[in-house]
């Protein structure tokens, strides 16, 4: 099923991206446990790297607004190239998602490039669960 309504938000979101210097919007937006969708955009510093990624954008949006876990995501940017998080971004991600969440790379149209999931981009991540059963 094509997550239309994630790559809405993120389609929207990259339009208020803030990026004078590389000039690389990017959106993202997730879906958390109950179905509520959070976006965010890059946010660019002069003082390199003190920027945000969408990513991270997103997923403050879902704890700030009391989301718990991602269970998918859109990413919409520029170029040719697939977008997908940062290793960064893909760590972040690890901390309110499983191995099995769904990360949908998509171009500046909206375009759904390719699906994969966190656990292929992040394989074998040390995750909450590494810190015992409290974490």
């Amino acid at each position: 099923m094509m997550p239309n309504d994630l790559i809405d938000a993120a389609l929207d979101a990259r339009k208020h991206a803030y990026a004078p210097y590389s000039n690389f919007q990017v959106g993202a937006a997730l879906r958390d446990e109950t179905g509520r969708i959070h976006a965010g955009c890059n946010v660019e510093n002069a003082a390199f790297p003190q920027g945000v990624c969408a990513e991270a954008a997103a997923l403050s949006a879902m704890v700030l607004a009391g989301g718990l876990r991602c269970v998918e995501m859109a990413i919409v940017g520029g170029g040719d190239s697939l977008i997908t998080p940062c290793g960064g971004c893909r760590q972040k991600l690890r901390e309110f998602a499983t191995d099995d969440m769904t990360i949908h790379a998509c171009d500046e149209t909206g375009v759904l490039k390719r699906t994969f999931m966190l656990g292929e981009l992040l394989p074998f991540a040390f995750s909450p669960t590494h810190l015992g059963p409290s974490a």
